[in-house]
């Protein structure tokens, strides 16, 4: 999608009091309802390059919970995007998105969820490859700057090659998370 900027940046200590911040403002709203608040994206992970918006899952039991927490997120001013081509998860803006942020309703199960986990927790064991992620996505906002559908395109590669060390995925869900990743680029 040209004309939109990415924007890497160099690991910020803030995130982590940004995503508590944001969690202590939903949490009290949904905890009836949901199983977890999870950080997850390149913001959770100490050390990490990434775009200045912190990632959250919340995670419920199934798609029988999706109505209730529609109903408590549209109160604290979210309003729901569907699930943006990605199956087991619906995205929702916030009218008020100070800090940035990008809030997601997962259920337990999904590949979705599983993506943002196994990534997530697969890097914060190994600075190695924060190292070599941060440096890929601090040179692809270079030179994709106004193109973030050709950077989302070529960090995914990255980010493959690491979740195809887990037995876990099968080949259609790795190839239903390089979709997932193309979609949110939009």
């Amino acid at each position: 999608m040209p004309g939109r900027v990415v924007r890497v940046v160099p690991y910020d200590p803030a995130w982590p009091e940004q995503f508590r911040l944001l969690r202590d403002r939903i949490w009290p709203s949904v905890r009836n309802v949901a199983l977890a608040f999870q950080h997850v994206g390149s913001t959770s992970v100490p050390g990490q390059a990434a775009k200045p918006v912190i990632d959250m899952d919340i995670v419920i039991p199934s798609a029988a919970e999706l109505p209730a927490m529609r109903q408590r997120l549209k109160v604290l001013g979210y309003d729901p995007l569907g699930d943006l081509g990605i199956g087991g998860r619906e995205a929702f803006r916030a009218e008020n998105d100070r800090p940035a942020h990008n809030l997601y309703v997962c259920f337990r199960d999904s590949v979705a969820l599983r993506n943002h986990l196994m990534l997530r927790d697969h890097l914060r064991r190994n600075p190695a490859d924060v190292a070599a992620y941060s440096r890929l996505k601090m040179e692809l906002a270079q030179r994709f700057s106004q193109d973030i559908a050709r950077y989302v395109e070529a960090k995914t590669k990255f980010i493959l090659s690491i979740l195809m060390r887990y037995a876990e995925f099968s080949m259609h869900e790795l190839d239903e998370i390089r979709k997932a990743n193309q979609a949110d680029s939009g």
